[in-house]
């Protein structure tokens, strides 16, 4: 009888523990991006799962599957009570392997398939930017008869100035909403010179996913898509104002915060972000 009690009583305090807000910002403990540690999965997979799990973080978004099928993948995941919520794939992936993409991402048990980059020589241009559209509203439109929903990461190069607004505007505007998402990455909206809380609240409905990001302060602008790995620091201490963005993002369909450190230091900074969200 009293070690039926103590049983209920633990399970009650586990349960309570576990329904507490992460944050007064930041309501959920949030996921992280494969690529953070990228060279930890390079090498253990299963041992690296395990360090993200004792981080108290169980939202994962890959973008490799590091050596593992997907179905073995999620095996791994679904042992440590780590979900996949988003799979990132190369751009020709979806164009000319559909199928493939979406019976792997079915089988890591996933919502979101990302594409990160689209390909271009020099600046992207209008003419490519119009042919991504058609092939995101095309896989988009396979993604959602599946029950998935395709999203596009924007890399910086998206910015430039095209008819009233942006490339990056153009394709908002010319994607379907109902097949067509997008990731924000925070650090290459910033970079190229965008206000990445302004544009959350340009667009409250189209963003479902976000990677955080920040960038050593005095680090140059540019909209390449390209960082320096070192300059990749933990959030808070750089020049991203991450109330103001965290904050527009509670008014718009962002579901799942990521964060993504580039850094070769990224085992010891991944703590001190997730300290600072925290206490935001």
């Amino acid at each position: 009888m009293l070690r039926n009690a103590l049983t209920a009583f633990f399970l009650f305090i586990a349960l309570s523990t576990q329904a507490q807000p992460f944050g007064k910002l930041v309501r959920k403990t949030p996921g992280v991006v494969s690529y953070t540690f990228r060279d930890s999965f390079g090498k253990d997979v299963p041992g690296t799962l395990d360090m993200i799990k004792s981080l108290g973080i169980t939202d994962l978004e890959l973008s490799n599957l590091f050596g593992q099928t997907a179905p073995a993948m999620r095996a791994l995941l679904d042992q440590r009570g780590i979900k996949c919520s988003s799979y990132g794939v190369n751009y020709d992936d979806i164009i000319k392997a559909p199928d493939s993409v979406l019976t792997r991402a079915k089988a890591l048990g996933v919502q979101y398939v990302r594409v990160a980059w689209i390909p271009h020589e020099g600046e992207l241009s209008p003419e490519v930017a119009k042919k991504a559209i058609a092939d995101f509203n095309q896989f988009g439109k396979l993604a959602r008869a599946q029950g998935l929903t395709f999203c596009y990461h924007n890399h910086g190069y998206e910015f430039h100035p095209y008819e009233s607004g942006t490339l990056f505007d153009y394709i908002v505007q010319q994607t379907n909403p109902d097949y067509v998402s997008f990731e924000m990455d925070i650090a290459w909206t910033y970079l190229p010179g965008q206000n990445p809380a302004v544009l959350l609240a340009k667009y409250p409905k189209r963003f479902r996913l976000m990677h955080l990001k920040d960038v050593r302060k005095g680090v140059a602008g540019n909209d390449q898509g390209k960082l320096a790995p070192e300059n990749s620091v933990v959030l808070g201490t750089g020049q991203l104002d991450m109330p103001a963005i965290l904050k527009a993002a509670r008014n718009t369909s962002v579901e799942h915060l990521y964060i993504e450190d580039e850094s070769p230091a990224a085992p010891q900074q991944v703590p001190q972000s997730l300290v600072y969200l925290k206490q935001l």
